[in-house]
């Protein structure tokens, strides 16, 4: 279950790290590809996790 957890940690710091790398960079007119691949991957993880977990919860037999 801790690993459930810190998975979720490390996609919301991607997300955060991500949208205030390309507010910064946007800002003093750099390129935001880096920002962007971190927001990128973040949902990315985002997806693959939403659906380990409904696997997970499916598999479960709550109120049976």
């Amino acid at each position: 279950m801790e690993l459930f957890i810190v998975y979720w940690v490390i996609v919301g710091l991607l997300f955060t790290i991500g949208i205030i790398q390309i507010i910064v960079k946007a800002a003093k007119n750099q390129p935001v590809k880096p920002g962007l691949k971190l927001v990128i991957a973040s949902v990315i993880m985002l997806v693959i996790g939403a659906g380990a977990c409904a696997v997970i919860l499916s598999n479960l037999n709550i109120g049976h």
